[in-house]
């Protein structure tokens, strides 16, 4: 398996290189100056952007939006000095780190970035294995579900995603968690 792929947006050259510097050893990276050179490099390989908001040519926050119309599956972090302010609100970022970002901090949100991809990738498997699991139940008798290797190796799957799942749930902080479905509002 290879290095996780990290895009880091910043215009700053002496930032981006201490950016890379802090990230070259745990993962492969990739420096953009530019608002168009950001979107130039981010593709469907890329598993974490690193985004500052102001740009020489433009806005991070266009390039963010970018990168949600593509629908690229990688996650965004906002790093930045622009304190955020209710636009936020509508953004499609994932974390917002206000400049200046220590290197702990910098590790730690891509770690918690990374995380959240796994356990969004282990829930979806386990949803799609559960709902065949569900029709096969509903349209085979137990007799013929006990006896069928498939069925078998579906429900063995199943038991290691809830492991899996529960496993990465207790690494995950409760902001972690929100913010995986931020969509569901909160109470």
């Amino acid at each position: 398996m290879s290095d996780p792929s990290i895009l880091v947006v910043e215009d700053e050259p002496d930032i981006a290189a201490l950016y890379a510097g802090f990230l070259e050893e745990r993962y492969a990276v990739d420096v953009a100056e530019t608002a168009a050179e950001a979107i130039g490099r981010v593709d469907a390989a890329v598993d974490v952007v690193l985004l500052d908001r102001r740009l020489p040519d433009g806005s991070g926050d266009d390039v963010l939006e970018h990168i949600r119309e593509e629908g690229y599956d990688c996650r965004v972090a906002m790093v930045t000095a622009v304190e955020p302010d209710f636009d936020i609100i509508d953004m499609g970022f994932d974390l917002y780190l206000t400049k200046p970002v220590s290197r702990t901090k910098l590790l730690a949100a891509i770690d918690t970035l990374l995380t959240r991809n796994e356990y969004d990738d282990l829930v979806q498997e386990a949803a799609a294995l559960a709902s065949k699991r569900a029709v096969l139940s509903s349209q085979k008798p137990a007799a013929q579900r006990e006896g069928n290797d498939a069925y078998a190796e579906l429900v063995d799957r199943l038991e290691e995603l809830d492991a899996d799942i529960d496993d990465l749930g207790e690494s995950l902080s409760t902001d972690d968690y929100r913010a995986m479905f931020r969509d569901l509002g909160e109470a």
